[in-house]
């Protein structure tokens, strides 16, 4: 399949049909010759990431909307826009090879449309940047309601987090401490030529400096090293593990930070981690298997503690809980756009809902790491102080690690373009 082709659809089921880039872009890669695959997950990726900003010159540029089935037609555009705005691709390239790739979507009748189109931006493209810049959506690349909910929340820091958020985050390594020290995978990363450094807040961090395969990384099929962002290795270390504890992982898949909870600590009496979706499973089944590790799972709802809790208490409980993951957007851009502002209410009450459900199975004196990898307050604090009012035998701990700003109940970390995503933890401690 023509790789501009295989592009269209993919955005077509984020953009029109809501799917997830992590559903649809493995069944299109799958059509296209190996070759091309790196180039069609750039296309994806980056046309999502600056989507809201293609999408503003689209409408300049396009007298009429089209019709909603042609809108492989816009999507087609928007790739090509993409093309031209951000990458090296040649002009004269980008436009023969998008109007080519009508012919596969079977609408030839659109090529004299989409060649004009792409030539008038290229002709127009300084004055349509000057044109649009007093546009937010334009200028930072992000829905209007996105825009004014981080502006709201990080006043001052909302420029940078834009920016972030339309930047590529870089590869980051947990090294595996049950097997090698990260100074002994360093010095290995070293001799294979691959150029990294240790990251400052997660104790068994590497970051790259150029990111790679991970069949190029040594002893990865071995389960030497997982990849993990430096803000999600947090969660393991905030715990405060300790030998024959009985731990409790509630939203686990796809199991990155259980395994980081087994490594950090392989005498626990019990890790029971549990996820309400029962193929995620098979990723955290298939990271156990290249890790070496071991865990009880379980495929059942948190909240529905009926249905799978043992009566058994726990010394510890990590809700990694469900959110709006706006703190992770430069990894999933498809983030700007499938989720909505009503959503984050939404979120909120999922998350009041897991806490409730799951404090009562936590031992007197047991603690509970809060986490969403998200940046709006909403989902963060909020949920927390609401959490405190409702349970007299809460108590909120200070997290003495200095890890991003601290907020009254917790710490945030917020995206940063060459170093850890955006992500919120709280501590909290039984009465």
């Amino acid at each position: 399949m023509q790789v501009r082709v295989a592009a269209a659809k993919v955005l077509l089921a984020v953009i029109r049909d809501g799917v997830s880039l992590n559903q649809c872009l493995p069944e299109q890669m799958a059509e296209v010759v190996e070759r091309d695959r790196p180039l069609l997950q750039e296309l994806s990726y980056g046309t999502l990431r600056w989507y809201p900003r293609i999408n503003t010159v689209l409408n300049t540029l396009i007298e009429k909307p089209f019709r909603a089935k042609d809108r492989d037609i816009h999507v087609l555009l928007a790739c090509a826009l993409y093309q031209l705005m951000e990458t090296r691709i040649p002009d004269h390239a980008a436009v023969n090879e998008t109007v080519a790739a009508l012919k596969k979507l079977k609408k030839p009748w659109a090529k004299g449309l989409v060649n004009g189109v792409l030539r008038r931006f290229i002709r127009e493209r300084d004055s349509l940047n000057t044109q649009l810049q007093d546009q937010g959506v334009y200028r930072y690349a992000h829905p209007k309601w996105l825009c004014k909910r981080i502006e709201q929340a990080w006043p001052e820091q909302a420029a940078a987090i834009f920016a972030a958020n339309n930047h590529p985050g870089p590869m980051t390594l947990r090294v595996n401490r049950l097997r090698q020290s990260r100074a002994d995978y360093l010095d290995t990363l070293q001799t294979a030529g691959i150029a990294a450094q240790a990251i400052t807040l997660s104790e068994d961090g590497v970051q790259l400096h150029k990111a790679t395969g991970v069949d190029a990384l040594p002893g990865f099929a071995d389960g030497l090293l997982s990849v993990q962002d430096e803000a999600a290795q947090l969660a393991a270390q905030l715990l405060e593990l300790e030998p024959g504890q009985r731990v409790l992982d509630a939203c686990c898949a796809p199991g990155g930070k259980t395994c980081h909870i087994l490594e950090r600590e392989p005498k626990l009496a019990e890790l029971v981690a549990l996820d309400i979706d029962d193929a995620r499973l098979g990723r955290v089944k298939e990271n156990f298997a290249r890790l070496k590790v071991q865990a009880t799972l379980v495929a059942a709802d948190a909240a529905a503690t009926s249905q799978w809790w043992d009566g058994q208490l726990f010394d510890r409980i990590l809700l990694d809980a469900p959110c709006s993951a706006t703190g992770v957007i430069r990894r999933h851009p498809d983030i700007k756009l499938l989720r909505k502002p009503d959503d984050i209410a939404r979120l909120a009450e999922l998350q009041a809902e897991l806490l409730d459900a799951l404090w009562p199975l936590l031992k007197s004196g047991g603690k509970l790491l809060y986490a969403t990898c998200s940046i709006l307050p909403e989902e963060n604090d909020a949920s927390i102080a609401g959490f405190i009012a409702r349970q007299s035998d809460a108590e909120v701990l200070n997290i003495s690690v200095e890890i991003g700003r601290q907020t009254p109940l917790g710490r945030q970390l917020l995206p940063t373009i060459d170093g850890h995503d955006g992500f919120y933890y709280a501590l909290l401690c039984k009465g």
